[in-house]
């Protein structure tokens, strides 16, 4: 298949043709040829868009589907064309389906799914065996056979000794732990930030602490041990703090924040919403003042929708009974560019591949064509007619977002939303 892109401005700080417009002819999956101005060519598909936009190809490190077990949730094939049309043209999938994703046969399970899809797929393999936080599961298979990580999906590990032991196992293969962060006891029966809003409405608080203490141990347990560790969806000032502190230490330590944490505050709460229950919950002004601080300085690593679809049933009840978890393919890249310039977001939608071990690829003549079709123009808000996903559980609806994606070239496949 042959694709020529017209007019497109290429935005990609590595590529010799940054923030340039050009054209570009795409052969059998490979950048053929960039130039000014490409001569038709026989039995070739043209893509022209309004003020097409095009970098590499975007990243999701944090997305839930539900199957196995939660197809009512999200199928994985609704779920990657979800992401294409997002324009993620690669997403890290989370263990927490039915039955968990802690081994082998089930890491080999999803990957099947997903084969000949325009959005990769890549599993997380669970940390311990039914994300119970008793027993390692089984890493280095679940690496063999192509797990890119392990963690327990929005679980804190409370056994500091299976986490060290963790960390000190994967060096063996150069594995990745992911340590969610957020004690189970000082959290209690908190459903929101504690604080002024909290207190107001009733709710039962979860204190900053509950991230800060286990963020400080297992940053602890990382410098004793050494290997790579990657704290996700972190959600406070002093997190950032001391994720900072400890890459200045020269710890082998990533993180990322999800994009409702940059766009939302615990202020959304007054209305009892449950699509605004999340966890870690919703911050302070403060709080997402010092988030993106911490995008703009380079201590938080990569931005994730943290895309968690969730039954109607299980939102639609009482605040302190409904489940955490917000979708947010959709939104994301709309919705960061209402508070972080588009260079920014972009480079903080493709730098988990560099963190996760995964292809990069620069756009340049001769590379494979792994592209995000988009514009930053515009501005609309977004509703129910945007949401793809088969739950409508976002935090977003009804927000006012900026610029729109046009769609993905990736695996030699073309999806084009509009």
């Amino acid at each position: 298949m042959k694709i020529i892109i017209r007019s497109a401005k290429i935005i990609d700080p590595k590529s010799p043709f940054h923030n340039q417009t050009v054209d570009l002819l795409i052969a059998d999956g490979l950048i053929e040829k960039i130039g000014t101005s490409i001569l038709d060519i026989d039995d070739t598909t043209e893509v022209k868009l309004n003020n097409l936009h095009l970098s590499q190809g975007w990243f999701d490190s944090c997305v839930s589907f539900g199957e196995p077990g939660y197809e009512d949730r999200e199928t994985i094939a609704n779920g990657l064309n979800v992401a294409a049309k997002s324009g993620f043209t690669a997403v890290a999938l989370q263990p927490n389906s039915y039955p968990v994703i802690d081994n082998q046969s089930q890491v080999n399970f999803v990957k099947n799914k997903a084969n000949g899809f325009a959005t990769e797929l890549f599993p997380i393999g669970a940390l311990t065996k039914g994300s119970e936080g008793k027993d390692m599961a089984e890493l280095f298979d679940m690496k063999k056979s192509g797990a890119i990580a392990f963690g327990d999906y929005n679980k804190s590990l409370d056994n500091a000794n299976l986490l060290k032991i963790a960390l000190q196992y994967v060096q063996d293969f150069d594995g990745l732990v992911i340590a969610y962060s957020q004690d189970s006891n000082i959290k209690g029966n908190g459903v929101a930030n504690e604080g002024i809003v909290s207190t107001r409405l009733g709710l039962k608080g979860i204190p900053n602490l509950a991230e800060e203490l286990q963020i400080a141990r297992n940053l602890f347990l990382l410098e004793y041990t050494g290997g790579k560790l990657h704290i996700p969806t972190i959600s406070t000032a002093k997190s950032v703090d001391l994720i900072r502190e400890a890459k200045a230490k020269g710890l082998q330590v990533t993180c990322s924040v999800s994009v409702h944490h940059l766009v939302l505050t615990d202020e959304k709460l007054e209305s009892f919403d449950t699509r605004f229950k999340v966890t870690p919950p919703l911050r302070t002004e403060a709080d997402r003042q010092a988030l993106l601080h911490g995008i703009a300085d380079g201590t938080i690593d990569m931005i994730t929708s943290d895309h968690n679809p969730i039954d109607i049933e299980f939102k639609k009840m009482e605040f302190d009974t409904a489940k955490n978890g917000t979708i947010g393919l959709e939104s994301a890249f709309g919705a960061l560019l209402t508070v972080l310039p588009l260079e920014t977001v972009v480079a903080k939608l493709t730098s988990g591949r560099d963190v996760f071990g995964l292809e990069n690829n620069t756009i340049k003549e001769g590379a494979k064509a792994n592209f995000t079709f988009f514009t930053p123009e515009g501005k609309s808000t977004f509703t129910k007619e945007n949401i793809l996903s088969k739950s409508k559980n976002s935090s977003f609806l009804g927000t006012e977002i900026n610029g729109s994606v046009y769609g993905i070239l990736n695996q030699n496949q073309l999806v084009i939303t509009k």
